[in-house]
């Protein structure tokens, strides 16, 4: 069987890149198909596998500039050459899942409909943005969306990251789709016998992680903080910062997995997809802060829920406000010694990458029984 794998853009390891690494294990005989490859800012794993990037990858200057060939990525996507595949996996936040399939299989893996131009468009393009950015995404919007809901049609099969990602395919698309959450690497992560006295953010540095409210929070409460993570609003979140919190960059998964074991608990401010890095953190036995909206709902589960059942891994705050996060760090000190390392790293085993592979594999091998029973025809 010949099979092809489509990634948005390789340009880091984030979440996303983490479910490609299961795609590749499952399939390391298959194509990869990508807009934006930069093979040193991706694992050893995904640059073994026969990478195919598209013509956007010659522009000048696209490691630093790529997400602003938005408007030029649905047609890359569509000119991508997939000819003579009996199955199509994609892995999509993007436009990835709008190839042409033409008579292959076409699973995809949805951690989300673009954001930018559906429900996130306001954090991404709203008055504080670029205004060049914001004038060209109110030329090509209108576009964007039509395009996007035309080419889940392309879809044979879909796949949710989480029930919250499940929930916006059906409202989009109108497409029903399978949830499967994305996995931890359990072994990556320890329990520390020590801690620190410090909280931690691991997040990309771009509008929609809300990471502007977590520094005007704790530039109140003048505990440490220390970010993890990088990206375009780096600058600008700096200078709003005082001396208490610190900016780390990107780190090597060693130094990573020891600051989530020795830290105090994980601040995740935005509403997220799934969210691997909440994961993370409970499989090193840490709790996590977090805004109570969005696919964290489905992996965090909160001191105050009503499961008597339930061990709690986590605090939620309700309103998008840095007094309400002020409220919930103050209460997570108050009750730090309900959080148990040991059951948040089993609560965190239930996520893991063994569990994800298994579940894929079960789901696309149905699949592609379902259509050869039925002589052909797809889902």
């Amino acid at each position: 069987m010949k099979i092809a794998l489509v990634h948005d853009w390789l340009t880091g390891m984030r979440g996303g890149e983490k479910c490609l690494e299961v795609f590749c294990e499952l399939y390391p005989s298959a194509d990869l198909y990508t807009l934006f490859y930069i093979p040193e800012r991706v694992s050893p794993l995904i640059r073994a596998m026969n990478v195919h990037p598209s013509g956007l990858n010659r522009l000048p200057g696209v490691a630093r500039y790529y997400r602003y060939a938005l408007p030029l990525l649905p047609r890359a996507a569509e000119r991508l050459v997939l000819e003579d595949y009996d199955l199509i996996l994609s892995s999509s936040h993007c436009v990835a899942k709008g190839v042409r399939s033409g008579p292959a299989l076409h699973i995809s893996y949805i951690h989300s409909p673009m954001r930018y131009i559906w429900d996130m468009h306001g954090a991404y393009f709203g008055s504080g943005s670029p205004w060049l950015p914001r004038l060209g995404m109110a030329f090509c919007r209108s576009y964007l969306r039509r395009w996007d809901v035309r080419s889940a049609q392309n879809v044979d099969c879909f796949i949710a990251n989480s029930r919250h990602i499940a929930a916006k395919i059906r409202d989009l698309y109108a497409q029903d789709s399978e949830v499967i959450h994305p996995p931890v690497d359990l072994d990556r992560f320890y329990i520390a016998e020590r801690r620190e006295c410090f909280y931690l953010i691991v997040s990309a540095l771009v509008p929609y992680k809300n990471i502007q409210l977590a520094i005007a929070a704790f530039n109140r409460l003048r505990l440490p903080l220390r970010i993890v993570g990088d990206g375009p609003f780096r600058k600008s979140l700096e200078k709003q910062a005082r001396a208490n919190i610190e900016f780390l960059g990107w780190i090597d998964d060693r130094s990573l997995a020891t600051l989530y074991a020795k830290c105090e608990a994980l601040i995740f401010p935005g509403e997220e997809d799934f969210g691997i890095v909440p994961l993370e953190a409970q499989a090193s036995g840490r709790p996590v802060i977090a805004y109570g909206k969005g696919g964290v709902l489905e992996s965090v589960v909160g001191i105050d829920c009503l499961d008597a059942a339930a061990r709690p891994t986590g605090v939620f705050f309700t309103e998008n406000t840095p007094d309400s996060l002020i409220d919930a760090v103050k209460h997570y000190q108050s009750l730090k010694l309900s959080f148990k390392p040991e059951a948040l790293r089993h609560h965190a085993a239930r996520f893991s990458r063994g569990e994800f592979k298994a579940r894929m594999k079960r789901f696309i091998d149905a699949r592609l029984q379902e259509r050869d029973l039925a002589g052909g025809s797809k889902c």
